[in-house]
């Protein structure tokens, strides 16, 4: 039954992007100059989780790159390179600047020293997940360089707003702005008759499947592909020519946890301790949440900072916030 399993990898980048055309066109059109030698303008891209912010910068980088020879395109995911130094790392090592950088010497004025001193092709520079930056003021830095071109990516633009400095923030007001909508039903079964037209046998799945992957998604495209992806694996097993609307059924609960642990595993050290807080408490306040998470760590975060990973672990479905200010409590979601 599975044809092309990559096409049903939730990191796939398809040759066509599906009911984004706007948003490809805008971010192409504000990355155009690149072409000519010329600088760019960073632009800011948010909307919730699963709306193709990833997979439409990605789409966009690789195609400037295939009709320029001189653009460079590089992604770096914020949440696995969260620190200055990992961040900086990352880029540096895209563009093969880190042969003799020592992870535990090497000064963080000298990878800046070296990001400046870059003098190669203009470069669309990706950071997706930036909210998630600890020292945000990289991207301070990085806005100011000519050669690279900033694409950052975040779920909301108020908390990113909300974790940077008076100076970054009149830099950043300025920059182009793209926000991606939850897709509608109809659009993400598009999206999923598109993946299993490429990645499944003809016929493998019906509409009325493809509808109820979608409901079942609520316009998250990440836990469609991956409720899809879910169900073509059991009916291949199972030997069954067909996606059935059991099959779908069975898939969906699996999917989600499978959605659920990867989103665990991104989770950096703090956040995964306030993770077990709430997990353990099962309701908590947040003066609560602060307290103990004080309590377990020698280094601790800010309050701000801390609540914004909570908000952050909120969206992406591991705990529930309910109420707001002195109302709020935090929830397990098990």
């Amino acid at each position: 039954m599975i044809r092309d399993a990559r096409v049903l990898r939730t990191d796939f980048v398809p040759q066509e992007v599906e009911h984004r055309d706007h948003e490809v066109n805008y971010l192409s059109d504000v990355l155009r100059p690149l072409t000519d030698g010329d600088p760019a303008d960073t632009v800011l891209v948010t909307g919730p989780t699963g709306t193709g912010k990833t997979c439409v910068t990605q789409f966009v980088g690789d195609r400037l790159r295939e009709e320029t020879l001189d653009v460079e395109f590089q992604y770096v995911n914020c949440w696995r390179h969260y620190t200055f130094f990992r961040c900086a790392y990352a880029v540096l090592d895209g563009m093969n600047e880190t042969v003799d950088v020592h992870r535990q010497s090497t000064p963080g004025d000298e990878l800046l020293a070296r990001l400046e001193a870059y003098d190669g092709p203009p470069r669309m520079l990706v950071l997706d997940e930036v909210d998630q930056l600890e020292d945000p003021s990289l991207l301070y830095d990085l806005h100011e360089l000519p050669q690279f071109a900033p694409v950052l990516i975040a779920n909301r633009e108020a908390e990113l707003f909300g974790q940077i400095d008076d100076r970054l923030t009149s830099r950043l007001r300025g920059s182009e702005r793209i926000r991606f909508e939850k897709y509608g039903l109809d659009q993400l079964v598009a999206i999923l008759d598109a993946r299993a037209r490429r990645g499944l046998a003809a016929d493998a799945v019906g509409t009325a499947e493809l509808e109820r992957i979608a409901d079942a998604a609520a316009g998250d495209a990440r836990v469609g592909i991956s409720v899809l992806r879910s169900a073509a694996r059991k009916a291949d097993r199972d030997g069954d020519e067909r996606i059935t609307a059991a099959t779908v059924e069975a898939a969906i609960p699996d999917a989600r946890e499978e959605v659920h642990q990867r989103n665990l595993e991104n989770l950096t050290r703090h956040q995964k301790i306030l993770y077990d807080i709430v997990e353990d408490a099962g309701e908590i306040e947040p003066n609560a949440v602060y307290e103990r998470y004080r309590e377990r760590v020698a280094d601790p975060k800010s309050d701000r900072t801390v609540r914004n990973y909570l908000q952050k672990m909120a969206r992406y479905d591991l705990i529930e916030i309910e109420g707001t200010s002195r109302a709020r409590v935090y929830r397990s979601l098990n």
